[in-house]
């Protein structure tokens, strides 16, 4: 079986002097290789076929096979690392909480240990017919987050 840490080590040095950052890396047992890389801008398919065969000249398939996949992090998946949250800072993010809560709202604070967002609510003013529009922020550290995902506007 291929070697995780020896793969990890190929991407990171692959990667080092541009605005890439892995998200994700696995090996299975039968050496099939999965990687997920994003960057602030996004990333062009060019780039992740250039980091495909960047990491191909590093094996022999003669003497190991593999299967190697090389993509760009999911539009509407979980966020996996710190990096993906600095990427959707002032942008509408869904924040799912260990307790089951759901908040959809702005990505304003990204910090080591928490986030924080912006969630527009409307709530009954006392007095008044219509509900009113506030925006309410709410700050999660990272152990009270079951999984956080970027909202697609259009």
């Amino acid at each position: 079986m291929i070697d995780k840490k020896i793969i990890t080590e190929i991407v990171e040095n692959e990667i080092a002097d541009t605005d890439l950052f892995l998200v994700e890396l696995s090996v299975s047992a039968g050496n099939a290789i999965y990687i997920a890389i994003d960057s602030l801008q996004g990333v062009p398919i060019i780039t992740c076929i250039e980091l495909s065969r960047a990491i191909e000249k590093h094996f022999d398939r003669e003497i190991e096979d593999f299967e190697l996949q090389v993509t760009s992090a999911g539009i509407g998946q979980p966020f996996q690392v710190l990096k993906q949250y600095h990427k959707f800072l002032n942008k509408d993010v869904e924040v799912l909480t260990t307790e089951g809560l759901k908040f959809i709202g702005k990505l304003i604070t990204v910090g080591d240990e928490e986030i924080e967002i912006e969630v527009e609510e409307k709530i009954k003013v006392e007095g008044k017919k219509k509900k009113q529009l506030v925006v309410k922020s709410y700050t999660f550290k990272f152990d009270q987050i079951k999984s956080t995902k970027d909202i697609i506007t259009f």
